[in-house]
């Protein structure tokens, strides 16, 4: 753990939601808008181990997953200046949620039900936590995450936002309480 103070307007960003909220699109717009470099965690993980996340959890298992995630989690979070984008369970970790919020901004993006049940199609084939899952079992999944999720500095629901309204909304926030240029 660093001991170096940052400031609050020094603080990475981080994102955390259910997947498939936009947390990586509307990330990259953030850090484009505040010129800071984005960091996608499930992105590094897939570097390091030179394979998909669904493989890792193929070849490695849930626990040992979320072990590396909660290492990469920490080794980007301890840098100040940045935007993260965390996977949708990472943030289940009590470990990966009190570093966050200790180290960094924690920005939540929460969508209703009904608005984020239109995007499983898109979703279900890429992450392995909804394989093999019910419509009732991932909405089950919804809500009990959404009791993890509510544990942040800063919150905006993106039902019918697109991404670059999503992304000019927390920008401005962010500015007007933070003086971050």
């Amino acid at each position: 753990m660093t001991n170096i103070q940052i400031t609050p307007e020094e603080k990475s960003i981080v994102f955390t939601g259910f997947m498939g909220v936009g947390k990586t699109t509307i990330g990259t717009l953030v850090a484009e808008k505040l010129s800071r470099p984005f960091i996608d965690i499930d992105e590094e993980i897939e570097k390091q181990y030179q394979m998909p996340v669904t493989d890792i959890f193929t070849a490695h298992g849930e626990n040992a997953f979320r072990e590396i995630e909660k290492q990469t989690v920490r080794s980007f979070c301890e840098q100040p200046a940045q935007v993260i984008s965390l996977g949708g369970g990472a943030f289940m970790q009590p470990e990966v949620r009190e570093i966050c919020l200790t180290h960094c901004t924690v920005f939540y993006l929460d969508m209703s039900w009904e608005h984020w049940k239109d995007r499983i199609s898109l979703l279900i084939d890429t992450r392995p936590v909804l394989q093999g899952k019910s419509l009732k079992e991932i909405e089950m999944l919804f809500y009990q995450r959404k009791e993890s999720y509510a544990i942040h500095h800063l919150k905006l629901t993106v039902d019918s936002k697109s991404a670059e309204e999503a992304a000019e909304e927390i920008t401005d926030s962010l500015k007007a309480f933070f003086n971050i240029c």
